[in-house]
């Protein structure tokens, strides 16, 4: 995205862009020459340069609309909105409590819906439109167990990007970038110690798990030049996938 007519910088406003995956969006979207907000519960001890936090808790609609208020009020305007606040823990469908359910579904999907609709207010009024990423998962192409929640909710996030594509266009894209396995500071408490996480690791094509960069560099792309036409696409970046089941044990016969 380049600077509008007046000369200001692109702004964009990352939800959940305080540790993981979204720091690093809003380290790498602030190094590209943007200007970001991100939000959280609680404030960090740190951010990196160039980005400035509010809190905002994006499950409450009103605390959703007020979060783009607040960014457009410092901004001027908003460009990106990236939609990665998300989450949940691993919970066996048979025993997940109502509340549990509702809560993943709530972060996941329609908070979500809710900064999604309040960024298009403000984006369909001005002159370049805008562009909504919403963060993905895997999991909601093949869900584990004990995801079921929030693999539900992933998917919904995915027919949501394209339904929404579909209703703002030209003037708002909307994309999602559906991470796989992505190597973060909490991966000791999913996956185990390092041996596991290199056996992770080795089930996937590229070799490695993916870095909350390689998803940064995806919303990066997305909100580029080159990326003007995609609009309702599904960015799949989880380095080719997982080997199937099967080869940890087929024999194939040589003759």
């Amino acid at each position: 995205m380049s600077p509008s007519s007046n000369g200001s910088e692109p702004a964009a406003l990352v939800t959940g862009g305080t540790r993981g995956i979204g720091r690093e969006i809003a380290a790498r979207l602030a190094g590209a020459g943007f200007q970001v907000l991100v939000c959280g519960r609680r404030e960090p001890a740190d951010l990196p340069a160039g980005v400035v936090f509010t809190a905002a808790d994006v499950r409450e609609p009103d605390e959703a609309a007020a979060l783009v208020t607040t960014a457009v009020d410092r901004f001027g305007r908003l460009d990106l909105l990236v939609n990665n606040a998300g989450g949940s823990p691993a919970v066996p469908a048979a025993t997940a409590s109502p509340n549990l359910v509702t809560a993943v579904v709530r972060l996941n999907l329609l908070a979500p819906f809710f900064v999604a609709q309040a960024a298009n207010a403000v984006m369909q009024t001005q002159p370049g439109g805008g562009l909504i990423v919403n963060i993905g998962s895997v999991s909601a192409l093949r869900p584990a167990p004990g995801t079921a929640a929030y693999a539900a909710a992933k998917a919904g996030l995915e027919v949501l990007t394209r339904a929404l594509a579909l209703e703002w266009a030209p003037k708002v894209r909307v994309n999602t970038v559906t991470a796989g396995v992505v190597r973060t500071d909490d991966n000791a408490a999913h996956y185990g110690d390092e041996d596991a996480l290199a056996a992770v690791a080795a089930t996937v094509p590229m070799g490695r798990m993916a870095t909350p960069a390689d998803i940064a560099d995806a919303v990066l792309l997305l909100a580029s030049p080159l990326a003007a036409y995609l609009t309702g696409a599904s960015l799949l970046v989880d380095g080719g996938g997982q080997l199937p089941r099967y080869t940890e044990t087929a024999r194939p016969v040589t003759p």
